[in-house]
């Protein structure tokens, strides 16, 4: 079997071009492949493509190339959390193509498993199937690209909308562990579009928390197979945000401790920090 092993990120994303399309994993802010990111950051590789259920926010993930200028076009569900990206879309800067959370997901999942389109009902008499979502604006603010319709057909009386599947040319993914051979095993949140990044990438890299030798990975518990996988970086301590921390007070005489309250901040408590899934 081939050692999939690189010795780092910078080595790992070495060959990302200029103009190449990228599919990235992470939901919020769990399971980003940060040190992919930043590596591709500093290498200075532009006009990208990227494909994501978000685009990170304003000073991490994504976020730093979107604020670089880095990212042409983004096919996300998500786009929230991110002043920066909302004004390079309004602006005209960035073109942005809305997906539903389960199509974009499945887009990803067929273009892994070669299937180039499939019917769903999610986005049907919307202008997800008939189009004209404003993909990109002008300078002016007018509409400069428009998303085209989509065909639509009936099956057994109701109506489908077709949709493509998704191949970027790489695949950029955050797992728990992996071993020399590729296989991958991912955690908690983290498992929601990383999984299906690695599938459809062309050429998928993969950081990990843990790298471990083959055959320490128990089979029936590998969520990705080696076979979709070309490289494989050990990203130990990597950094791990909480996109919205509320804690809880100390509770009062005679209160439970998690019983909801107000925090100082503003925020409800839930009686336990948030934490991040990676």
């Amino acid at each position: 079997m081939i050692n999939k092993v690189v010795a780092t990120a910078e080595e790992a994303v070495a060959d990302i071009p200029d103009g190449a399309s990228l599919a990235v994993g992470g939901f919020g802010l769990c399971g980003i492949p940060v040190s992919l990111i930043d590596a591709l950051h500093r290498a200075g590789t532009s006009e990208l493509e990227t494909v994501s259920n978000n685009c990170g926010v304003d000073d991490w993930g994504l976020g730093i190339l979107l604020r670089d200028g880095r990212i042409r076009r983004t096919i996300s569900s998500y786009v929230g959390e991110n002043k920066e990206f909302a004004r390079q879309y309004l602006a005209g800067e960035l073109e942005v193509v809305l997906t539903p959370q389960g199509t974009l997901a499945e887009k990803l999942r067929a273009g892994g498993a070669g299937i180039p389109a499939f019917y769903t009902k999610a986005g049907v008499g919307t202008q997800v199937s008939e189009g004209g979502l404003p993909q990109k604006y002008d300078a002016e603010g007018g509409v400069a690209v428009a998303s085209p319709p989509k065909e639509v057909r009936s099956f057994d009386g109701v109506d489908y909308v077709l949709e493509e599947a998704l191949t970027p040319d790489f695949g950029l993914v955050h797992a728990w562990k992996g071993d020399r051979h590729g296989n991958l095993v991912f955690h908690a949140t983290a498992m929601n579009f990383n999984p299906l990044c690695a599938m459809a990438g062309r050429i998928t890299i993969a950081e990990v928390e843990e790298l471990v030798e083959p055959g320490e990975l128990d089979p029936e518990h590998i969520h990705t197979p080696g076979i979709f996988v070309q490289r494989v970086v050990l990203a130990a301590g990597a950094e791990k945000r909480i996109e919205k921390r509320t804690v809880a007070l100390a509770a009062p005489s005679g209160q439970a401790a998690n019983q909801p309250g107000t925090s100082p901040n503003g925020g409800n408590e839930t009686g336990a920090n948030q934490q991040a899934g990676a």
